[in-house]
C-alpha cells in the first residue's frame, strides 16, 4: 500500500471532492475494478468486434483475453522446453547406460579388456574401481575437439 496522500480534485465550486480511482490507486489496486470470470472457454466474432465467454456470456475484456491468451501460450512453451529438456537428459543417461555395458559385457569374458580409444592401453576393472581416474567430461570434450581441429588444419 503506498504512502502517497491522497489529494482531492479541486472544483471551482461546491465540495471538494475524491476520486475513487484515486483511492484505489493510492491503496494499490487499478483505477477500476473489473470483475471478469475464470472461465477459458473464450469466443470472438469478428465482425462484432468482440470477445465473450461461452460458459457465463459475459463480455471479456480485450486486454483479459490477450493476457490470457500469452498466459496460455507461454505455459504451452514451458511445457514444450520441460519435455525437450527431459528427453535431452534421457538420451546422456541412455547414451552413459550403453557404453557401460559395452565396457561390462567385455570384462565379463575375462579374457578380453576394453581399450583405451586414445593410447590403445587395456582398461583393467581395477584401474577405475577407485574413481581415481577420473576428469572432468566438459575438459576432455574440449581437449578432443581442439585436437581435431589441429589435425583438421595440417
Amino acid at each position: 500500500m503506498s504512502k502517497r496522500p491522497i489529494e482531492p480534485a479541486p472544483f471551482n465550486i461546491g465540495v471538494r471532492v475524491v476520486d475513487i480511482g484515486d483511492v484505489r490507486v493510492a491503496r494499490g489496486k487499478t483505477r477500476f475494478n473489473r470483475e471478469t470470470c475464470k472461465h477459458n472457454r473464450m469466443v470472438y466474432d469478428q465482425q462484432e468486434r468482440r470477445i465473450w465467454c461461452e460458459d457465463c456470456e459475459n463480455d471479456v475484456d480485450v486486454f483479459d483475453a490477450y493476457v490470457r491468451l500469452v498466459e496460455c501460450h507461454d505455459s504451452a512453451w514451458k511445457k514444450i522446453w520441460r519435455t525437450w529438456n527431459e528427453a535431452k537428459e534421457a538420451a546422456d543417461f541412455q547414451l552413459r547406460s550403453r557404453a557401460a555395458k559395452v565396457i561390462d559385457k567385455v570384462w565379463r569374458g575375462r579374457r578380453m579388456v576394453p581399450n583405451c580409444p586414445h593410447c590403445g592401453e587395456g582398461l583393467l576393472p581395477e584401474d577405475v574401481l577407485n574413481n581415481q581416474s577420473a576428469s572432468s567430461a566438459e575438459l576432455t570434450r574440449k581437449k578432443r575437439e581442439r585436437a581435431s581441429h589441429g589435425q583438421n588444419s595440417a
